[in-house]
């Protein structure tokens, strides 16, 4: 059995090759992180029969190793990405010593390998990553579109105070065009009655008449202050906002054919919609790789802490950690399955008869779903809550 220890950086790798006897088969040599850098490893590996005897490991280290695990794969080779803190314990299980080098992290990573089980990244791992990486960036414009609504929210503070509460805190479709077509509250005031048919249009009748002239009246008595300054912020910080949501809207779209395309379990169990299974999915990955729901709850940073020493004996907070991204989704998933899911309403409603709080109660229910997905994954089945006791 060989095991390739490979370093991940951002411009070359380090690799080191041992044997399951002990025997260096290569020491540590590095490569770059191109075509002819892949090629020389491939060289390398190649020499090494037979080819499914080869253990290849390396840290995970964000996309650095994206395209190597694409060489890889394309290869025929098998990989194992594992956690860097695993690693950062096991070296410091084996010496009291503080010197590292990429050198030295290669022959630990292979003799890490020599130590666990071994568990191969899925084939067909770059939708899992695509779907990943539309997540997290729909995720990230979704907190800068948030940030550019507050700002919004600051200028009109200044401007026009009254108009952010006349459309109950929420900048609507409505309101949003009125700030673009008319920016500031004087102008608002000396809207006409084809201003008014503009704004039923867009809110499709919901903007009646008695609000055109409440908002008018509003508008020509605001304690506001325009000023130059703050109209020219107020334009910048709406196309900024638009931009935010244009690109929001698209990632959605194709997060959805993607998660469309993958039909994952999580999708039929109601209260579950595209994004939400899309998260779930990307950031659990292959779902086979775990031996039960507690792994997928513990994956997720979900499970309580516990802790025992001596007579000392109690449990903790929930851990937190692991992806906080897949926490974070799944915890809000709980409101949408109680409004939609009979199953699960009741057991919230069980769970609170019981005195949990309301978000305790949520805790309980999300692993109850984490236990219904991995059912419904490892059987191949579709949900039914007449299945479910």
């Amino acid at each position: 059995m060989y095991f390739v220890g490979i370093d991940i950086s951002k411009y070359k790798h380090d690799c080191f090759i041992v044997t399951d006897s002990g025997e260096i088969i290569a020491n540590s040599f590095s490569f770059n992180n191109d075509r002819d850098g892949f090629n020389h490893l491939l060289t390398v590996l190649n020499t090494l029969i037979p080819k499914g005897d080869i253990r290849i490991g390396f840290e995970a280290t964000g996309h650095y190793a994206f395209n190597l695990k694409l060489f890889l794969e394309e290869a025929h080779y098998s990989f194992m990405e594992f956690n860097p803190v695993l690693l950062t314990k096991f070296i410091k299980s084996q010496s009291l010593r503080r010197t590292k080098t990429d050198a030295i992290d290669a022959m630990s990573i292979a003799r890490w390998l020599m130590t666990v089980e071994y568990k191969p990244y899925p084939i067909g791992f770059y939708h899992t990553y695509a779907l990943k990486s539309l997540t997290r960036l729909r995720d990230t414009l979704i907190k800068q579109r948030s940030f550019y609504i507050v700002k919004l929210t600051n200028i009109l503070d200044h401007t026009f105070p009254e108009f952010k509460p006349f459309f109950s805190n929420r900048f609507s479709k409505t309101a949003l065009y009125l700030l673009e077509n008319y920016v500031t509250a004087e102008r608002m005031a000396h809207m006409n009655s084809a201003s008014y048919e503009h704004l039923r249009k867009i809110s499709r009748g919901k903007f009646s008449m008695q609000k055109f002239f409440k908002l008018k009246e509003l508008a020509k008595n605001t304690v506001g202050e325009d000023h130059e300054l703050f109209t020219s912020q107020l334009s910048s910080l709406l196309s900024l906002y638009k931009l935010a949501a244009q690109e929001v809207a698209s990632l959605e779209a194709q997060i959805e054919s993607l998660i469309n395309d993958l039909k994952p379990r999580a999708l039929s169990i109601p209260g579950i919609g595209p994004q939400s299974a899309a998260i779930i999915y990307a950031e659990y990955g292959d779902l086979s790789k775990f031996q039960s729901p507690a792994q997928m709850l513990s994956f997720a940073g979900l499970e309580p802490g516990y802790y025992q020493s001596g007579i000392s004996e109690h449990g903790g907070h929930m851990v937190k950690r692991g992806s906080s991204h897949l926490r974070y989704t799944l915890m809000n998933l709980c409101i949408p399955l109680i409004q939609y899911n009979m199953v699960f309403a009741e057991y919230y409603q069980k769970k609170r008869h019981e005195g949990k709080t309301h978000r305790v109660a949520c805790s309980h229910l999300v692993k109850k779903l984490i236990r219904v997905i991995y059912t419904l994954e490892k059987n191949n089945i579709d949900f039914d809550s007449s299945k479910l006791r």
